[in-house]
């Protein structure tokens, strides 16, 4: 298992938020996997920062729920299980259920229509080619995020990037199939032709779809049972 570094990374401020960059980075991208343990020594040391440093940055993440406390308050990096997955892919359809409808409801449909229609392009391209993980799973977010964005609702964009972090994990640690499936351009697409057709009923049932086939997929780790 590899860790974080801080060489690589565009400096914050602070050495906490150093290491908090670092340690958030090696969660979602999948280098700390769920259930993993995390060790304040060894993290201080590969970050060369001291323990309360590395602590104060665990600590915040437990507060993202990127990282729980276990038996004897050991630290380990948050894992969700197929319940937890689904509730989470619930309200993340609440909210971008909620954009939807805001976005058609106004005048902002056919802009919104036209930047989401190039974001599945990126997420097409992303996929179909050799990019590393990381960039589809970005290709794949961005779509998702830019649709909040657009709904014009500052409180509803906060709440979804809440949850940004646990649903990288659930990506990042789902099968290369599974993800491919849940990440596929044609699955994003009928949501922007809802959109220009200014339907909303139809918007909400593409989009609902949308989520159970995500959970339908990323839900199951492998070993486990899909639930019935």
């Amino acid at each position: 298992m590899t860790g974080p570094t801080l060489s690589s990374l565009a400096r914050p401020t602070t050495l906490r938020e150093q290491a908090l960059v670092a340690l958030r980075s090696a969660i979602t991208s999948g280098q700390y996997r769920p259930g993993d343990h995390l060790g304040e020594v060894e993290i201080a040391e590969r970050l060369s920062v001291s323990r309360g440093t590395v602590r104060e940055a665990l600590r915040h993440l437990q507060q993202e729920g990127l990282v729980t406390a276990g038996a004897r308050g050991m630290l380990r990096v948050s894992q969700l299980s197929p319940v937890e997955v689904r509730e989470l892919f619930q309200v993340r359809e609440a909210l971008e259920g909620l954009a939807l409808r805001q976005i058609i409801e106004t005048s902002r449909g056919p802009e919104a229509a036209r930047a989401l229609r190039e974001a599945v392009a990126r997420l097409r391209d992303a996929v179909a080619s050799d990019a590393d993980l990381n960039a589809k799973v970005e290709a794949d977010l961005t779509f998702h995020l830019l649709l909040c964005e657009l709904s014009g609702n500052s409180v509803l964009l906060r709440t979804w990037r809440q949850l940004e972090g646990p649903i990288r994990v659930v990506i990042m640690n789902a099968s290369t199939d599974r993800r491919e499936v849940a990440m596929a351009a044609s699955a994003h697409l009928p949501v922007v032709e809802a959109i220009e057709r200014g339907d909303a009923a139809a918007a909400q049932a593409v989009l609902h779809a949308h989520m159970a086939a995500a959970v339908e997929q990323l839900g199951v780790m492998d070993g486990d049972q899909t639930e019935s």
